[in-house]
């Protein structure tokens, strides 16, 4: 057992309901707001996924780190939740393509976290008073300290964080010889979005969150992608502005997540504020024409 395992760790939710655990992942403090996935394989690409930036993760699934992490089997260059919270995780792996344990990733990557947690409960709580924040911490215990530091964190509802992950220079992926141009607007995309752009015959190039229109449409782009992303999409008129510029030149375009809301902002339906939010990969939504039932991979709080 490491040394780890011993630490005592607390996580605080701001209405004031309290959880002990232990260390898992960097001694330290963390706050956020506070979600649940009810994915059950995939850890590594929850914890890398932008779209999480900034928040406090609970695993439905009881078992964290059981596989290892590897480099290939990410979402963006870093892990971007805030914090984790789960069950059981596990500082040994069992699987010869991993490249290291959790605990030695998360360690890299200075993220804090708490196991041995009653996750069911906590997801049960959020489900039925909604997101809140919360603050996770293996420095200390003293709970009046935690709810004075927790008391500075700012909700998620009207953060505009997608400029925080976005890409700060444009750059190009894919074939350049490709039979179509697709100009992507990145918000905190997911390296795999790019990758089904490309094996489906497009050649990408991806855009700042804060690029001007006129300099995406002179690449001259058969098309445009908005990504997903973090964050509220309400406050980022930057982007509402620039999806009204790309209706009004009549090209094909399409929005995942956060560039989906931010289309309904630019024809004039509001966003708002979810209970709890939908997270995971198996989601049943029912098409209401066809009466099949799919099941679907969802990450919004929006």
């Amino acid at each position: 057992m490491s040394e780890l395992q011993s630490v005592p760790a607390v996580l605080l939710l701001e209405d004031g309901t309290v959880f002990h655990g232990k260390s898992a992942g960097k001694i330290g403090t963390t706050a956020g707001e506070i979600c649940f996935n009810t994915g059950m394989t995939g850890y590594q690409e929850i914890f890398t996924d932008p779209s999480y930036y900034g928040q406090l993760m609970v695993m439905t699934n009881a078992h964290i780190g059981n596989y290892g992490t590897k480099r290939t089997e990410t979402e963006s260059y870093s892990i971007k939740i805030a914090g984790l919270i789960c069950k059981k995780f596990t500082y040994e792996y069992h699987r010869p393509q991993a490249d290291q344990s959790i605990q030695e990733y998360f360690e890299e990557e200075t993220l804090v976290g708490i196991s041995d947690v009653d996750t069911r409960a906590i997801v049960r709580h959020i489900r039925s008073k909604g997101a809140m924040n919360a603050i996770i911490s293996s420095e200390t215990t003293d709970i009046e300290v935690l709810r004075q530091r927790l008391a500075d964190t700012p909700p998620m509802e009207g953060l505009e964080l997608a400029s925080k992950v976005s890409t700060k220079e444009p750059y190009y992926f894919g074939d350049p010889h490709a039979e179509l141009k697709v100009a992507v607007l990145d918000y905190g995309i997911k390296q795999n979005i790019l990758n089904c752009f490309a094996e489906r015959g497009c050649y990408l190039k991806v855009f700042p969150a804060k690029t001007p229109y006129e300099e995406i449409r002179a690449w001259g782009p058969d098309g445009y992608f908005m990504s997903n992303g973090p964050g509220d999409p309400a406050p980022m008129d930057y982007a509402v502005a620039t999806a009204k510029a790309i209706l009004e030149e009549d090209k094909p375009l399409f929005g995942i997540c956060l560039g989906h809301q931010l289309l309904a902002l630019a024809v004039d339906i509001p966003t708002y504020k979810m209970h709890h939010g939908h997270r995971g990969i198996n989601h049943p939504v029912k098409n209401l024409e066809t009466g099949h039932c799919e099941i679907t991979s969802q990450n919004h709080g929006f």
